[in-house]
């Protein structure tokens, strides 16, 4: 018997791991209490910094983590 289905290799990430310098949207969300589907709403409503990549939302780490501290500073 002879295997017809093609064999699908994912390339891996070449950054997966804590050094990575972006979440996604739910991860950024996630960190002060949002679900997912709070967390896009806040990016629609700019309260949570994004990088567009085509349709591909990424938080910046760092642009997340200091506006968290501007705020908690006031």
């Amino acid at each position: 018997m002879v295997n017809h289905h093609k064999t699908v290799r994912r390339m891996k990430s070449p950054v997966q791991n804590d050094a990575t310098l972006v979440y996604t949207v739910p991860e950024a969300g996630a960190l002060v209490g949002l679900a997912r589907n709070a967390s896009y709403e806040a990016v629609k409503r700019g309260e949570i910094p994004v990088i567009r990549f085509g349709k591909l939302l990424r938080v910046p780490k760092l642009a997340w983590h200091k506006m968290l501290e501007q705020a908690g500073a006031k």
